[in-house]
């Protein structure tokens, strides 16, 4: 294949206005994917396009557009929209294509480019390698005709539409009344429709993150600054806190003391009542070497299974797909339900939680804590860039004393960063200072290895 020089592991993302996060390079990614979604059928190709609150967004979006249009795609505009509601409009309008501009959980300073297929999946590495190759192409090469030329309408009611989708992923014989929940939208793409949502299925609604400037994106709010969410949460006596990201795609929750409840708690509660409505399918749920080993001794010790993949929301899907499952995540709060979307989605994950409450009747103190986390700890070593020092012998004889020390008891897991020039090394187990050995010595021959 060829090697990638635009797209990253979740489309394309960077610092706005410098490579390769330009308007230049928005309007070859519209030219090159609109030149490859079109087919030799007369009919009309269609791209729909979101994006979150950045200032940035009003540079990417008008290129983009005009890629798309000079190359005869018609475009339809969502405004802010969550990623999850791109990715479901994408496949309800029957676009060729859909787009998200964002950089998720990333400061206002960054954005990015995230593409979705006609069946509302993230394109694979093997189609974005193939826009890759257009991208480079002359600017001028295979336009449409000036009759053929792409038009552009603005979609007002997009919102409305994501409200009620989320709406309907919630059990219609329940309802929120009585609860008070504080919601913390990032001052992002969320910050009408996740609001607007839990109002209308009865909730009382204590807002947060809902006023965006463009430059306020994930500042000190949503799902990567919880503190927020359960300072509202203590402050109003709210029964639960719901933070999401940027782009909407990712969720933290927070109980009604204020104590965090983390994607691997939020995985374990929808499983085992998915269990129990007999709605889990493949027997078990996906997520990823991040983790704890709590979660798949809570979820073996109920005959099911817990599939590891890599890091990154698009390789638990595929992995979901692959084998069937319904419910997969990370640790860090990408919950995919597939029932309901094709991607991760933070305020239906947070609708199924509510689920939960209702039914149960429980508070979310008595639901938040599933399995005892085992002593997790990780430590990250800088290294230079090009650098191997996973294919040093002494790195390698750490790692297997590591694992022989642990004994079964415990879990040892190495690894390069995907984005930055790091090794992470992390181990869990029962003995909590037995793991934070193991990690020093494992960190240490790193060090003198990429030294």
């Amino acid at each position: 294949m060829r090697k990638r020089g635009y797209f990253g592991t979740d489309g394309i993302r960077g610092t706005a206005n410098t490579y390769p996060m330009t308007a230049e390079v928005a309007l070859r990614v519209g030219l090159a994917a609109g030149k490859l979604h079109r087919s030799d059928s007369d009919r009309r190709h269609l791209v729909v396009i979101g994006k979150d609150t950045r200032l940035s967004g009003y540079m990417v979006e008008p290129a983009l557009v005009a890629g798309f249009t000079s190359v005869g795609m018609d475009v339809r505009l969502f405004g802010p929209l969550p990623t999850p509601g791109v990715a479901m409009m994408t496949r309800s309008m029957r676009a060729d294509l859909g787009v998200m501009i964002s950089a998720s959980h990333n400061a206002f300073t960054d954005n990015g480019i995230k593409l979705f297929g006609p069946d509302g999946y993230k394109l694979s590495d093997e189609r974005e390698a193939e826009i890759e190759a257009l991208m480079d192409e002359g600017l001028q090469v295979d336009l449409a005709p000036p009759r053929e030329l792409g038009r552009v309408l603005r979609i007002d009611d997009s919102q409305a539409r994501y409200v009620e989708i989320a709406k309907a992923s919630f059990p219609r014989k329940l309802s929120l009344a009585g609860l008070r929940v504080v919601i913390d939208c990032a001052n992002g793409a969320a910050y009408k429709v996740a609001p607007t949502a839990l109002y209308e299925l009865g909730a009382e609604v204590i807002p947060v993150g809902v006023s965006p400037n463009g430059m306020n994106i994930n500042e000190e709010c949503g799902s990567t600054h919880p503190q927020a969410m359960a300072k509202a949460v203590k402050e109003y006596r709210a029964d639960i806190g719901i933070g999401l990201d940027g782009d909407a795609d990712r969720i933290a929750i927070c109980d009604e003391k204020g104590q965090i409840v983390d994607g691997d708690q939020i995985l374990a509660i929808i499983a085992a009542a998915w269990v129990k409505s007999g709605k889990l399918l493949g027997g078990g749920v996906v997520a990823t070497v991040m983790s704890n080993l709590g979660l798949q001794r809570f979820m073996e010790a109920r005959g099911l299974s817990l599939e590891r993949t890599k890091v990154g929301d698009r390789y638990v899907m595929a992995k979901m797909r692959d084998g069937g499952f319904n419910i997969g995540g990370e640790q860090s709060g990408h919950i995919i339900l597939s029932d309901l979307s094709t991607t991760g989605d933070g305020l239906l994950a947070a609708l199924q939680v509510l689920a939960v409450m209702v039914e149960t009747k429980q508070p979310m103190s008595a639901l938040a804590r599933q399995f005892e986390p085992v002593p997790q700890k990780m430590v990250n070593v800088r290294i230079a860039p090009g650098g191997e020092p996973m294919k040093s012998d002494a790195v390698l004889t750490a790692i297997a004393t590591a694992e022989g020390r642990l004994n079964g008891s415990g879990r040892v897991l190495v690894r390069p960063s995907g984005t930055e020039p790091l090794i992470r090394v992390m181990a869990e187990g029962d003995d909590e200072r037995l793991i934070a050995k193991v990690v020093k010595d494992i960190a240490d021959a790193v060090k003198l290895a990429a030294a």
